[in-house]
C-alpha cells in the first residue's frame, strides 16, 4: 500500500507547488518521483543495486551517502518518511537530531504508516522516559495513515525555500 499512498502524496504536494525529491530508486521513490511535476532523484550508486526510476526528471548522482543526505535536507522544506529500512531509518535519523540540536532550521517530518512505525515510536517513549531526549523532541514529527493530514502538515508547517 504504501507505493500508492506515496503517489497521491506526492501529487498533492506538487500540486501546491512542492518539487519532490527522493532517492530516485524503485519502489516508494519511484512512486514519488511519478506523482511530482517538479521531480528530482538523489541517486547513490551501489555495486548491486538502484538505478534511476524513469520518473525523475532532474537526476544528481552521489557517492556517499553523507553528501547525498546533505543535498537532501539543504532543499527540503519538509520531509515524509514511508516505511523503509536501515537507509530511511538513518536519514529520519539525521533530520530529527539536526533539528533536535537547532544544526538545522525545524521543517516538519511527517512519517506514513502507524503500524509501521509503531515499534519505533515505542523505542523513543523508552528513550524520553530514560531521559535521553527531551519529551519536547516528540513533537519534532507527525505519524499518521491520512495523506491529507500529511500534505496539511507539510504545507502548514514547512519553510519556504528558494
Amino acid at each position: 500500500m504504501p507505493p500508492s499512498q506515496t503517489l497521491k502524496i506526492s501529487k498533492k504536494l506538487s500540486q501546491k507547488g512542492y518539487a519532490i525529491i527522493t532517492g530516485g530508486g524503485p519502489g516508494i521513490m519511484e512512486a514519488g518521483n511519478k506523482g511530482a511535476e517538479i521531480s528530482i532523484g538523489l541517486n547513490i550508486k551501489l555495486p548491486h543495486e538502484q538505478k534511476v526510476n524513469p520518473y525523475v526528471k532532474k537526476k544528481l548522482e552521489f557517492n556517499y551517502f553523507f553528501t547525498r543526505k546533505v543535498t537532501f535536507l539543504k532543499y527540503s522544506a519538509g520531509v515524509i518518511i514511508m516505511p523503509g529500512g536501515f537507509g530511511t531509518l538513518d536519514e529520519l535519523s539525521e533530520v530529527l537530531t539536526l533539528i533536535q540540536t537547532k544544526k538545522m532550521s525545524k521543517i516538519p517530518v511527517a512519517l506514513y504508516g502507524k503500524e509501521f512505525f509503531e515499534p519505533l515510536l515505542k523505542f523513543m517513549k523508552n528513550m524520553e522516559k530514560e531521559k535521553m531526549i527531551d519529551s519536547k523532541d516528540m513533537d519534532l514529527f507527525l505519524i499518521s495513515d491520512d495523506v491529507d493530514e500529511i500534505v496539511s502538515y507539510i504545507e502548514e508547517n514547512s519553510l519556504v525555500v528558494e
